[in-house]
């Protein structure tokens, strides 16, 4: 790489202006990320060169490959329009399309690496929505100043040797040392321009573990409403991605201290309840993130967003269903119920689909269902439900119950530990001998209709439904007593 000034230091580093050359490490650690996608590099350096155009690496990349973390998607910028694009990259890729041209990209896969080319842009905003009327610009500079965050407005230029020069001109790589979160221009405009940039800065301080500059929080806290601009499916994209980060605990407190959480997932905020000291309890708040942290600790394959979300709400409906119990307690009446409601109402809000709501909300109505186990006195038939109720997300919802025991008292988390062990051990069993992942009933439709006489209607899903009870009530029953079963409750209904 060469510095934007023209030293050349080595293919393995490169001295920017603005740092003096104190972070040349960082510069050789992007290099030898770089490398991996070197015959790309090359290819498309040539491609544009030849054709007389300029091509720069941007953005994430750049970011990525200083931090050690460059995957397989490439972000480039080019003074060439998209239709030089598409025809510059035709039989050097593998497939191209076109989804985002309005917006000036041309994205492409080669080699199991995705590409994205968009043209130089300096947009312009209405400050009433977050999209811009899309201007091409004419330098790097100007494509450069309208980012969100300066780390993200480093370049290296792409040329036929590929990899060229490094190109700082706002002080992003001295932002990445300090692991800060700072604007190119002031965050008023930023956010003015794009209130979406506000839950970025969350999102990265939870995938990046960077902190934001004072400034920059000022504004957040001051613009924090303007996030109402932003489409729900924009908005549950950011919480995902900042809910999939390395410390997602980090990010919603960012949301939360900010105001932003007030404006997106209000009921996180509201967790924090008021502690007096005649109705002692613990901080709702505090202890959903703790819950959320330990089940992240149980994660087996990587982030698990239905856990994760779970984790997170699996109390909110305990702020409306507190009561003040005479002689200082505090009660939660049925709060995993409403907790339920109020998760399908908000993720339904965010745009979530049917399928994810379904499992989020169905891991808070059945958190606190373990805890009518207490020593063990569970019949074969509790544990038959607890494991039917909770169909394929058994697993994680042994894994949020686990994370929910948060007592500093060591007897009582003991206990919690040895009585869900042996829940577990009683389900495997039971899982064991009966196949409790497939639990129906010992007849089948049609062997119900021929047993009753019965043609199909609502009689047979009533009967079915009275097998599926007796099933999980006694376990496998012999065709004959099935049999039998069903015709003394077909009796007694008519």
């Amino acid at each position: 790489m060469r510095a934007k000034h023209g030293r050349r230091v080595g293919y393995t580093g490169v001295v920017s202006q603005s740092s003096e050359g104190q972070h040349t490490p960082l510069l050789a650690a992007a290099a030898i990320a770089l490398r991996e996608h070197e015959e790309t590099l090359v290819l498309l350096g040539q491609r544009f060169e030849q054709a007389g155009f300029e091509l720069y690496l941007v953005g994430g990349s750049v970011r990525d490959a200083i931090l050690g973390r460059l995957g397989t998607d490439l972000d480039f910028t080019t003074n060439a329009l998209p239709q030089d694009v598409q025809q510059l990259l035709t039989d050097c890729v593998d497939h191209q399309w076109d989804t985002g041209i309005d917006f000036g990209t041309i994205s492409a896969l080669r080699g199991g690496v995705q590409i994205e080319i968009t043209t130089f842009r300096s947009d312009k905003y209405d400050g009433q929505s977050r999209n811009p009327e899309v201007c091409y610009g004419t330098s790097l500079r100007d494509d450069l100043v309208r980012r969100d965050f300066r780390m993200n407005a480093m370049a290296v230029r792409i040329t036929s040797e590929g990899i060229g020069s490094f190109i700082d001109p706002l002080g992003g790589l001295e932002d990445v040392a300090m692991r800060q979160l700072d604007t190119p221009g002031t965050p008023e405009m930023s956010f003015s321009d794009d209130p979406l940039r506000m839950l970025r800065a969350a999102r990265f301080v939870s995938q990046l573990q960077f902190t934001i500059a004072p400034r920059v929080w000022n504004a957040m806290e001051s613009m924090a409403a303007e996030i109402g601009r932003i489409t729900a499916e924009r908005v549950r994209l950011e919480l995902d991605k900042m809910m999939g980060g390395k410390d997602p605990i980090a990010g919603i407190e960012a949301l939360v201290n900010s105001g932003l959480a007030d404006h997106t997932i209000p009921e996180v905020p509201a967790m924090r309840l008021e502690i007096d000291e005649h109705h002692q309890h613990k901080d709702v708040y505090t202890h959903s993130l703790t819950v959320l942290r330990q089940a992240i600790d149980r994660e087996d394959d990587g982030p698990d967003l239905v856990l994760r979300w779970a984790a997170l709400l699996h109390d909110i409906g305990k702020p409306p269903t507190k009561r003040n119990e005479p002689g200082g307690g505090v009660s939660f009446h049925h709060h995993e119920v409403v907790g339920a409601k109020m998760t399908r109402r908000r993720m339904r809000t965010l745009k979530y689909s049917k399928a994810m709501i379904e499992d989020v909300s169905r891991l808070v109505y059945l958190h606190l269902r373990f805890h009518g186990y207490g020593k063990g006195q569970w019949t074969d038939s509790a544990v038959r439900r607890y494991v039917t109720d909770a169909g394929p997300l058994l697993d994680k919802l042994n894994k949020l119950v686990r994370a929910d025991c948060t007592t500093r008292n060591r007897r009582r988390a003991l206990s919690l530990q040895r009585a869900y062990d042996d829940l577990e051990q009683r389900i495997s069993e039971i899982q064991e001998a009966e196949d409790l992942a497939r639990v129906r009933p010992d007849l089948d439709g049609n062997a119900i209709m021929e047993l009753l006489g019965i043609r199909p209607g609502p009689d047979v899903g009533a009967a079915w439904k009275f097998l599926k009870e007796l099933r999980l009530d006694r376990g496998p029953l012999p065709r004959d007593e099935a049999e039998e079963a069903l015709l003394t409750w077909w009796k007694s209904k008519n």
